[in-house]
């Protein structure tokens, strides 16, 4: 749907001439004549009026202070302690797809653990024909990969199910990282102790107190599972898991143990408590099932949103967002404007990849109407991101976890954006 209220392709010849008329007299807040000259402009201001920091000023680069509001962020309410919480990646306020690991959401069931490299030990055991023990060293001097992937918590949006709850896309789909992982391909290592014709399964361990453990198909272990000790270049945070943790490319979050210690290879699942009591999906009769691993696609507009509202009043207006899916590619993105009524393709900023975060854009020129804005993502395997409605004729209203629903924003005639319903 392309009209002219929201005209999808603005000129670019009409917006530089009204940049010009406007930049030449702007000023903080807002803007002035034209005639009016700009200090910015005309004036030497104090940064070009002496020398800066030195190149040691400060060793491990940091963030610039106008950005300190770029953070992580907690729901002090979700949770009685933040020793086992979480907290938010501050999706509004980025845009590519690389999450910077400083901004990295991080759950944890027993807080975020010390372990020494020198002290790390990484056990193979079950059903093998060789038990071993790794240590990080013995990690490093095996065939290496790199590979991009999204990290998605469960609960992501899961507040959302009975409702428009938390304002802020930080807030309702925040649970979610998406970065360059380097690590040991786990098919590797369990070839290296040679897994028994018997193993179906490998169970996976972490070394913090809480014992996450987590019970995988031994076919999904094989494939594209790995063991991981750099995150986007570097090593992996205290918080996501340093030294060493499993990343389960498209699987819930869960999964991706942190402090890894141990891979037992079995015969059977576990039936752990964080496979029974915790990240199941309770139907509407109060059955829950199990063993719903993968992540359906979904996408969120982040921009403009709640946290993110439009400042420059109307005229040429970016639309951004994030689109995943836990079973493929992304293939494709539409957006509305009217809550649903009518959608437009958006541009995606590259062709999408397996299992990682893709970004999409619509450039648009917003006449300062209300809108009610939406996006929803199609995957490779042909999956559709469903509506609200959808999702609860089939889950009713008793879930938390895999709520992949469209997201509806409504922006107001001011650019202030709301967490509304929409299904």
């Amino acid at each position: 749907m392309t009209d002219k209220t929201h005209d999808a392709n603005p000129s670019r010849r009409q917006f530089l001439a009204g940049a010009a008329a406007v930049g030449a007299g702007a000023v903080a807040g807002g803007s002035a004549s034209a005639a009016t000259p700009d200090p910015l402009i005309t004036q030497v201001q104090d940064w070009a009026s002496g020398l800066g920091d030195g190149v040691d000023a400060t060793p491990y680069g940091l963030p610039i202070q106008y950005e300190s509001d770029v953070v992580r962020r907690n729901v002090e309410w979700l949770t009685a302690d933040t020793i086992s919480s979480i907290n938010f990646t501050p999706i509004h306020a980025l845009d590519g797809t690389i999450t910077p690991q400083g901004c990295a959401f991080e759950r944890h069931h027993s807080g975020a653990i010390e372990l020494r490299k020198e002290d790390y030990r990484l056990m193979i055991n079950g059903l093998v024909d060789t038990p071993l023990v790794f240590t990080y060293a013995d990690l490093e001097r095996f065939p290496r990969e790199n590979r991009v992937y999204f990290c998605e918590c469960a609960a992501n949006s899961g507040m959302e199910w009975a409702g428009a709850q938390l304002n802020g896309a930080q807030f309702t789909h925040g649970m979610i990282h998406n970065m360059e992982y380097s690590g040991v391909s786990l098919r590797t290592l369990l070839e290296e102790a040679g897994v028994k014709p018997e193993g179906k399964w490998v169970y996976v361990e972490g070394a913090d107190a809480s014992s996450n453990g987590r019970s995988i198909p031994l076919e999904k272990a094989m494939d594209d599972v790995l063991v991981a000790f750099k995150a986007n270049g570097e090593a992996l945070r205290k918080e996501h898991g340093y030294p060493v943790r499993l990343v389960v490319p498209g699987w819930e979050g869960n999964m991706w143990v942190k402090w890894l210690r141990r891979v037992e290879v079995m015969d059977q699942p576990v039936e752990s408590r964080e496979e029974t009591s915790k990240y199941t999906d309770t139907l509407a009769n109060g059955v829950s099932r199990k063993w719903t691993w993968e992540m359906d696609a979904k996408s969120v507009v982040t921009s403009p949103s709640p946290q993110a509202p439009i400042t420059h009043g109307p005229g040429p207006l970016v639309i951004t967002g994030l689109a995943w899916s836990g079973r493929g590619a992304i293939a494709g993105v539409d957006v509305s404007l009217d809550g649903g009524k009518n959608w437009q393709e958006a541009r995606l900023a590259a062709p999408g990849t397996d299992k990682a975060l893709t970004r999409f854009y619509l450039d648009i020129n917003w006449d300062g109407s209300e809108m009610l804005l939406q996006s929803r993502a199609r995957d490779t395997s042909s999956y559709v991101q469903p509506t609200k409605a959808q999702l609860r004729e089939v889950r009713g209203l008793n879930s938390i976890y895999h709520n992949n629903a469209i997201q509806t924003w409504w922006v107001k005639a001011n650019g202030e954006a709301e967490n509304v319903e929409v299904s």
